[in-house]
């Protein structure tokens, strides 16, 4: 399958580190009545073949959104496949129009409200674990990302050897939007894009397609989604491990595909002007000044986006953001797993709560952030969100993934 040479002068692949193979014992959700086995079983159901296997994330109802005891079944399942020998290379695809649109936080918003943040924080760590998990699998593992693909459905997908666009792919981060910030391990793979692209797309939630997603990095092939079938009957009948003849079987049916003039992509250096600089205050100043001496379409659209955000949010993100371009996949999710704790927590502001009832629960689509305004969001109040949880009396909140028994390497 080929891939587009537009951008590829400032594009790199992601470079997601690898492992080494020890022994574990499997992780372990809380006890489940047999009807709700059952159940979890029909939302990640399992498809065998000869040398491989897929999980097919099955929740149509929530678009694919993914619950804690789905994430829970998803580690599982690739643990005991990666330690499995008779399994070649495993992959995820969605049922359905949807890959996944992220995580069901209807469940953690009600339990939030409900004074319990322990169903939430057994979410984000079972979450950021698989994420992990996928940066350092074994054995070759493909995502194929057909139609919508938010938030964390990035971050279970994203980390995988092989990530597969189509035509009905859309790729979106769009947490800022109800009070929280890209997350399961986004302020990795989006700082290093190219540019300030990354910056960009956590501050305004703006879309990519599957072109644009092949175009900068975060796709290694793209598919029509009518040759999707082609691709999968080929792939199932593959009796190897090796990753050469795994794209090679990819690529079969892909296509030659370069961004229209539409695209997002084509403004690189005007985001790059505005993205890049130091502050949220400063980005909006700059952009607010371009609006009004040129009357720039795309710079009042993009005001508009990044103004129905949190104040708080915005802040947090970039900082994220920024912090994630100097670390490892591992120190990125320990860093936003801190964030995170801290945000459904409450501990500094309730925007998360208050997102997704504007959004979801009421649906008035009018959310009264706190702070209100860029101007009342304190350097404390941010600080907060990124310190270890030790130096906020709370060390059982630290992230604790297996680094030792998976160590990386280039």
């Amino acid at each position: 399958m080929q891939t587009v040479k537009a951008l590829r002068r400032v594009t790199k692949p992601l470079q997601w580190v690898r492992s080494v193979s020890y022994g574990r014992s499997f992780s372990a959700l809380p006890n489940y009545s047999a009807a709700a086995d059952a159940d979890i079983e029909d939302q990640v159901l399992v498809e065998g073949k000869a040398k491989s296997r897929a999980a097919i994330l099955n929740s149509p109802s929530s678009l694919n959104a993914l619950s804690t005891p789905m994430v829970g079944r998803l580690k599982r399942l690739y643990e005991s496949w990666e330690e499995n020998p008779a399994i070649s290379f495993v992959l995820m695809k969605g049922s359905g129009k949807t890959f996944c649109s992220g995580a069901d936080v209807l469940p953690l918003y009600h339990s939030i409200n409900e004074g319990n943040t322990e169903e939430s924080k057994l979410f984000f760590d079972n979450l950021y674990k698989f994420v992990y998990l996928q940066g350092t699998y074994l054995k070759p593992n493909i995502a194929i990302m057909d139609g919508v693909t938010m938030g964390c459905g990035g971050g279970v997908s994203i980390p995988g050897m092989f990530r597969v666009a189509t035509d009905k792919t859309v790729l979106a981060h769009p947490e800022v939007q109800i009070g929280f910030h890209p997350d399961a391990g986004a302020s990795y793979y989006l700082s290093r894009l190219p540019g300030y692209l990354g910056e960009y797309l956590a501050l305004t939630g703006q879309k990519l397609n599957g072109v644009e997603m092949i175009a900068c990095g975060l796709a290694t092939h793209y598919c029509l989604n009518a040759r999707l079938p082609l691709i999968e009957e080929r792939i199932g009948k593959l009796l190897t491990d090796d990753p050469a003849v795994i794209e090679d079987s990819l690529a079969q049916y892909g296509d030659l595909v370069y961004p229209d003039s539409s695209s997002v992509l084509h403004k690189i250096e005007m985001i790059d002007k505005y993205f890049g600089l130091d502050t949220v205050e400063e980005i909006i100043d700059a952009m607010e000044n371009e609006a009004a001496n040129s009357c720039n379409e795309w710079c009042k659209k993009t005001l508009k986006q990044i103004k129905e955000a949190s104040p708080l949010s915005l802040k947090i993100t970039l900082q994220s953001i920024r912090e994630g371009r100097f670390q490892t996949l591992d120190q990125c999710l320990t860093r936003e797993y801190r964030i995170s704790i801290c945000g459904v927590s409450k501990t500094v502001s309730g925007d998360f709560c208050e997102g997704i009832r504007a959004r979801l629960v009421d649906k008035d689509f009018a959310p009264k952030w706190d702070p209100p305004r860029l101007q009342d969001v304190s350097k404390d109040m941010v600080d907060c969100y990124f310190s270890p949880a030790i130096e906020l009396d709370d060390s059982d909140s630290e992230l604790k993934l297996p680094t030792a028994q998976r160590e990386p390497y280039f």
